[in-house]
């Protein structure tokens, strides 16, 4: 599908992230989530998770806060329609709060969120 405006997917990410099981949200503290036009390394990325995971943290203050981005042009060019991108940006914030949370690659795949 065509992108949707910026403010429009900001909107579909909100509600990602208000829809995160609370077990989950609980451990949202210090993230950044920014929507971004595209990464400019790999313009076929959906999503980026950079900082340090909460599994591998030991005396950890002071630190910037983590981010994930969401590449607004990929996504919305993988999906045929709005409902697609609607699940899509869900996978997505979910896969990468995984990554904060200190779960790999190899075990999103076999939990079906790779």
């Amino acid at each position: 599908m065509q992108p949707i405006s910026p403010q429009e997917f900001e909107a579909l990410v909100r509600d990602a992230i208000d829809g995160l099981p609370p077990q989950m949200a609980e451990h949202f503290r210090n993230v950044a989530v920014v929507v971004e036009h595209e990464n400019d390394d790999d313009p076929d990325l959906l999503g980026l998770y950079e900082g340090v995971p909460l599994t591998e943290r030991e005396h950890y203050s002071g630190a910037l806060p983590d981010r994930i981005s969401l590449y607004r042009i990929p996504l919305c060019l993988v999906c045929e329609d709005l409902d697609h991108l609607v699940e899509e940006v869900q996978v997505t914030v979910v896969h990468e709060f995984a990554h904060h949370v200190g779960i790999d690659d190899d075990r999103l795949h076999a939990l079906g969120w790779g």
